[in-house]
């Protein structure tokens, strides 16, 4: 397995209601017709399995697993069918949000940023090359919570790809090597509280095991 290693040009791209079913959780009806970009600073990285301290700012921190996808070649304008050359492994992070800070900005039409990208809001894990996981279009991942299984999702369940993601994400920014891409989460997020472990599986295999403190 590849272990990821930060460097200062990062970015971290992620993508919005990019899952029916967890669209339909938070109430969001109509489905994107384009991808949904957000950006995490590269603050917000958490590596190694380290605790997360929940943030003072909130009182309702949530977990979203989602498949992450490491881009290994710089592009810009790439299109969908050369996009899989653009990215060499495949992990699985935690898109932490504060969704009563999240509720509040969307209520008063402001920007998501600080309830997104706060300090250590996205834990990843170890990557895995793509050519060991098979067919990338259906790709099993799921989170347990204290030893139970709280999310199920995969890859074929997206509503758009990853090859779609990068090829309308690099209409925008030029893609460098080293940059993340979270993909989305599925049906099933919830709160976390101190004390609450965390273990994600990406195709049976375990990535990531950390504590919330």
């Amino acid at each position: 397995m590849y272990q990821l290693k930060k460097t200062d040009e990062m970015k971290i791209i992620a993508v919005g209601w990019n899952y029916v079913d967890h669209n339909k959780e938070l109430s969001y009806k109509e489905l994107p017709k384009e991808p949904v970009i957000f950006m995490k600073p590269d603050t917000a990285l958490l590596r190694e399995n380290k605790p997360f301290f929940l943030p003072d700012f909130s009182d309702d921190v949530q977990y979203e697993t989602e498949l992450v996808f490491h881009i290994c070649k710089m592009g810009k304008n790439i299109s969908e069918k050369f996009a899989p050359r653009y990215y060499d492994t495949v992990g699985l992070g935690i898109d932490f949000t504060a969704r009563d800070l999240q509720r509040k900005f969307k209520e008063s039409g402001n920007p998501w940023e600080l309830c997104k990208g706060f300090d250590n809001s996205a834990p990843v894990s170890e990557f895995i090359p793509k050519e060991e996981l098979g067919d990338l279009s259906s790709l099993p991942f799921s989170l347990d919570m204290n030893g139970t299984t709280v999310q199920q999702g995969n890859s074929s369940d997206m509503i758009f790809n990853i090859d779609a993601v990068i090829a309308y994400v690099s209409r925008f920014f030029t893609l460098k090597v080293g940059d993340l891409i979270f993909t989305g989460t599925p049906v099933g997020v919830g709160k976390v509280k101190i004390g609450d472990r965390l273990e994600g599986y990406l195709a049976g295999r375990k990535l990531l095991d950390f504590q919330v403190e």
